[in-house]
């Protein structure tokens, strides 16, 4: 048998709630009524509603009242508005404090029934949509367990073997096959790598970064993340060029995992550019903001891939060109992000892509004390 909706009806007049409760009885609801504000939130942690329509013109307690509180328990219950008194300003000042909708009176039975059809695919979406949050974080938990475990001690073992399988065949191995040793070394650490990679993305403890942010020069990171994507951009003959601003504030955060998500920036850029195209990298500050830009002139992103392209394992036409994990924007959206930060991307499919970070300067505070002692030494400390 299916659940039946519940739905709460507060109003303060004896002849709404009959009439409400004769319109919706054959809709198979569970009804419950309340004639004033208090009565009704009381009923609601017994009753859990689905849906709730309140009365805005009520003694005591006020319908807008009511709503804030109904906010407060339950944040996924649907509550609708039905009032004499309807004004565009009552509507948009409901609609503030949590209304779905808004049902002036009088009404026929037809827009009740309507509107409360509306109102429960709404509470039926959200719930959804919290379940399948909820799935997707077991999933996430699931498949760290899975990478952790089931993957990353096996290829451990396989890259300790190869390594000792190197030391004791060194004076006996054939330059070929000294060679294919050396692939299967390197194609173990890329899948360590990957394994690692993938670990940092799901993991939930990225916020604790912030526990050992210390300032951090940005012209500095970005050389660091330039040295480290550099010999793949020699492979590829692309020219990195960077430029900073001066002067320019640094930015208060990690430096090693800014430069991974620099790094990450910067690579992909060199991976979706053309043999002997450039990539410019540029720092520079706005309003209270430090903009880290990182332009190419290569393949671009198709526009339906650029909404997803943050999402994690998500990897859209590459133009022909080699091709992620899906994994390296995911997991630098979520480390500017833990430094209070915003990502932005602008591309044209054919002409290039341009991805920005925008951080919060770091402004240190100068203690009055401090202030005195530079003025009355002219600025030397």
């Amino acid at each position: 048998m299916e659940d039946r909706y519940k739905i709460l009806i507060i109003d303060d007049e004896e002849v709404v709630l009959d009439a409400c409760t004769q319109i919706l009885e054959g809709g198979h609801y569970e009804m419950a009524t309340a004639m004033d504000g208090a009565h009704g939130l009381g009923l609601i942690p017994e009753f859990r509603p689905d849906l709730v329509f309140v009365d805005l013109k009520m003694p005591g307690l006020s319908g807008f009242e009511v709503l804030e509180k109904i906010r407060d328990v339950d944040p996924t219950i649907v509550a609708i508005v039905i009032t004499g008194y309807a004004t565009v300003n009552s509507a948009v000042d409901s609609m503030k404090k949590g209304a779905f909708d808004f049902l002036p009176k009088p009404f026929t039975p037809d827009e009740l029934r309507l509107i409360t059809r509306r109102g429960l695919e709404k509470r039926r979406l959200v719930l959804e949509t919290i379940a399948l949050r909820r799935e997707k974080e077991m999933l996430r938990e699931h498949f760290a367990a899975i990478v952790s475990h089931e993957l990353k001690s096996p290829l451990n073992a396989v890259q300790q073997s190869l390594f000792a399988l190197g030391v004791e065949l060194s004076g006996q191995l054939t330059a070929e096959q000294r060679n294919r040793l050396e692939r299967c070394q390197s194609r173990v650490d890329d899948l360590l790598q990957l394994i690692h990679t993938w670990l940092r993305v799901i993991s939930r403890d990225i916020g604790k970064l912030r526990e050992n942010f210390r300032p951090v020069s940005v012209p500095a990171a970005i050389a660091k993340a330039i040295e480290s994507v550099q010999p793949h951009a020699l492979r590829k003959d692309v020219a990195l060029q960077a430029s900073a601003e001066e002067p320019l504030s640094p930015v208060l955060g990690d430096e090693g995992t800014l430069v991974e998500a620099l790094v990450n920036l910067i690579g992909n850029a060199v991976k979706y550019s053309r043999v002997g195209s450039q990539v410019l990298v540029k720092a520079e500050e706005r309003e209270a903001s430090v903009l880290i830009s990182v332009a190419d002139t290569g393949v671009g992103i198709a526009k339906e891939d650029l909404p997803f392209i943050f999402e994690d394992f998500y990897r859209g036409q590459s133009g022909g060109v080699e091709t992620g994990s899906g994994l390296g924007l995911a997991l630098t959206r979520r480390i500017v992000e833990a430094h209070q930060g915003a990502m932005a991307v602008e591309s044209e499919p054919g002409q290039g892509s341009t991805f920005v970070i925008r951080l919060p300067a770091f402004k240190p505070l100068i203690l009055e004390s401090d202030a005195l002692a530079e003025s009355q030494t002219g600025g030397i400390r």
